[in-house]
């Protein structure tokens, strides 16, 4: 009997994914713990094992295939002994894009939306149908900008795999003049498919009032993809129900300095190099969560019915990636010592740039840092990324003029501040922790007992 492979979910969250790269071919023989796929959710990559053995029968969605829905059938395996060609052909008319066809560039696909084993047909079909009748092998996205120009895709060149008409195909085509305008459809025509309706966006102003005030060509269009949509969504959900409140302070960071620079050269050596590195944003994370450990009040999060009191600090950092930003998290920091925070940190920050965080590495959470004085900012406010209650926004150390027992003097001074859910921590409660992160971070010792 052929075994089903369907797209699994990665998240408790996860409702589709990128089916980005194919491991195996049809035809292949795989065992229990292979790994056969890279499935690509909106901000990780992650690998999709084999749970059953058995020959590749078909490889029912395409590679590069977006918007893929969990549990849709993905691929069909042949168990052992059965005949391939019979357990490939019982994926049926399933398929919502055929193996062979050549999928369009990342960049230029529109979401493509992958149906269950049931659907009577693909929702993201690799062609489209002219006027004529005939076949033209497009990518959704050169058919959405055919169709905005009044371009008919029959008469364009495609320079894709096996003559598909991508992106830049009709780019020229527009640039050209060359193609022949789209002829109004006769009764008797078959009609295009229906694009997919693009994903539920904030309100505001419509795509084409937007374009309307610009120059035409003076632009492109880029696609939204995965991770931008969801940080939209969720910015936009932060901002219309949580009550934001800021509270900002000033740092010397003098004495954390110079205690850094001392761990630092204190640092063990092994293969020639340091055992640990530390940066002022390692210490800025213990700082943290060792002050919600002390203001346990502002260590919550909110929920309609109960304040959710967290027994432990787990300390997000908010890291930037191309296309966004994801938030990998350093588990139970109040307890971990300032080196392995380093190294937890630094592993966590290549995986993360490189898209290989598995879900439960960056959600979740109870407080989080979002520092951008590397980049030379001096002060801002974040957004509190739900279900967290605070976050924390560090600013750039630099030299300021100070004044000490009534004469100035020169120290250098870092400014934060304090995002909060008013619904959960009041003024007079983030000011609280605010003060506890303050004296951590002037008198730093107090990290290392």
């Amino acid at each position: 009997m052929p075994i089903n492979i369907t797209m699994p979910a990665l998240s408790p969250t996860m409702e589709e994914g990128n089916l980005s790269k194919w491991l195996v071919k049809e035809g292949d023989t795989v065992k229990s713990g292979d790994v056969i796929a890279e499935i690509e959710t909106d901000k990780a990559t992650m690998e999709v094992e084999a749970v059953d053995e058995g020959t590749v029968a078909k490889l029912v969605v395409a590679a590069g295939t977006e918007g893929v829905k969990v549990n849709a059938l993905i691929a069909v395996l042949a168990a052992d002994g059965e005949d391939v060609a019979t357990a490939a052909s019982g994926a049926g008319s399933a398929a919502p894009a055929k193996a062979d066809a050549a999928p369009a560039p990342k960049a230029e696909a529109a979401p493509a939306k992958a149906e269950a084993a049931v659907a009577p047909a693909p929702a993201a079909a690799p062609a489209a149908v002219s006027s004529n009748g005939n076949r033209t092998f497009s990518s959704p996205l050169a058919r959405r900008l055919a169709k905005d120009a009044g371009i008919d895709l029959s008469a364009v060149a495609g320079s894709g795999p096996h003559g598909r008409v991508v992106k830049s195909d009709v780019e020229a085509a527009v640039a050209g003049g060359g193609a022949k305008p789209a002829a109004a459809p006769s009764a008797a025509a078959p009609q295009a498919a229906a694009a997919p309706a693009p994903a539920a966006a904030p309100k505001g102003a419509s795509e084409d009032a937007v374009l309307k005030l610009f120059e035409p060509g003076s632009y492109e269009l880029v696609p939204h993809d995965g991770m931008r949509k969801t940080i939209a969504r969720r910015l936009v959900e932060s901002k219309q129900t949580i009550p934001h409140f800021y509270v900002s302070v000033d740092c010397e960071l003098d004495a954390l300095m110079a205690l850094r620079a001392q761990l630092n050269d204190a640092a063990p050596r092994k293969d020639n190099a340091p055992a640990y590195k530390l940066s002022v944003n390692d210490m800025v994370i213990k700082a943290l969560a060792l002050a919600l450990r002390d203001v346990p009040d502002a260590n919550v999060s909110w929920t309609e019915t109960n304040m959710v009191k967290h027994k432990h600090a787990d300390v997000g950092v908010a890291v930037s990636i191309p296309g966004g930003l994801i938030t990998p998290i350093i588990r139970k920091a109040e307890q971990k010592t300032l080196s392995v925070i380093s190294n937890e940190m630094r592993d966590l920050g290549k995986r993360a740039k490189d898209r290989k965080l598995k879900p439960e590495e960056y959600q979740g959470g109870t407080s989080s840092v979002s520092n951008m004085g590397m980049m030379g900012v001096k002060n801002f406010a974040a957004v509190v990324n739900p279900p967290h209650a605070t976050i924390l926004a560090v600013g750039a150390g630099e030299q300021r003029v100070v004044v000490k027992n009534g004469e100035m003097a020169i120290a250098t001074v870092m400014s934060v501040t304090l995002s909060t859910d008013h619904r959960c921590v009041d003024g007079a409660l983030g000011a609280e922790l605010l003060q506890a992160f303050k004296g951590y971070i002037e008198n730093p010792m107090g990290m290392l007992v």
